[in-house]
C-alpha cells in the first residue's frame, strides 16, 4: 500500500500542495496530522503501527515527517522493523532503492557525527573549567548537615524520612556518606 503523510507547516498550512503531490503520486491513502507540532505526531505512530511488509510511506518533504536527525533515523529504524520504506518527493529518497540503503547509513554516520560534536564540547568545557578551578557536577551537601544527619541516623531514633526533612540528605547521599565513613 502506498500511503501518504502530510503535516501543516508554514507555506502550506492547509496542507493543499502536499495533497495535490500525493495525489499525483498515485497514493492509496493519504494521511494528515491536524496540527504542526512536532511533538504529537498521533496519526503518524497510527500509520507506523499498522504498517505491513512492502508498504510504502510517501512524504513530500523530509521536515514534514521528522524532528531532527535523530528522530528521522528512529522512523527509518522503525520502517524497516516493519518491513515497509520512505520515498520523499523533494529530496528524491527512496528506501527501497541501493540508493536509499546508503541514505540510511549516511543520516546514521550524521547522528554519530552529532553525539560525536556535542560530546567533544563538553568534555572541552568540562577541562576548561576545571582549568579556571570551576567545581563541575551537582552542588556538594553542606557538612553541617551531613554530620546531623548521620547523627540522627546513629541514634536510631529517626526514620530516614524524617532525617531528609530536618537536614535535606537524601537517603542514597546519606548511605553514601556512611559508606565512606566506614571504608576511609
Amino acid at each position: 500500500m502506498i500511503i501518504g503523510y502530510m503535516r501543516p507547516y508554514i507555506g502550506d498550512e492547509d496542507c493543499q500542495q502536499q495533497q495535490a503531490q500525493l495525489e499525483q503520486y498515485g497514493c492509496h491513502l493519504i494521511v494528515q496530522e491536524a496540527h504542526a507540532s512536532a511533538k504529537r505526531r498521533v496519526e503518524l505512530k497510527r500509520i507506523i503501527a499498522n504498517l505491513q511488509p512492502q508498504d510504502q510511506l510517501i512524504v513530500c518533504r523530509l521536515f514534514t515527517l521528522a524532528d531532527s536527525t535523530r528522530h528521522l533515523m528512529e522512523l527509518l529504524q522503525q520502517l524497516d522493523e516493519q518491513g515497509a520504506s520512505l520515498h520523499a518527493l523533494q529530496e528524491q529518497i527512496d528506501t527501497a532503492t541501493p540508493l536509499g540503503a546508503a541514505f540510511k547509513a549516511s543520516v546514521q554516520h550524521l547522528l554519530d557525527f552529532q553525539s560525536d560534536v556535542i560530546s567533544e564540547k563538553t568534555k572541552q568545557g568540562l577541562y576548561e573549567a576545571k582549568q579556571k578551578g570551576v567545581t563541575t557536577g551537582r552542588p556538594r551537601k553542606p557538612d553541617e548537615n551531613v554530620k546531623r544527619a548521620i547523627v540522627m541516623y546513629d541514634s536510631k531514633n529517626y526514620t530516614l524520612a524524617e532525617i531528609k526533612e530536618a537536614t535535606g540528605i537524601s537517603k542514597s547521599t546519606l548511605y553514601r556518606y556512611l559508606e565512606n565513613e566506614t571504608n576511609g
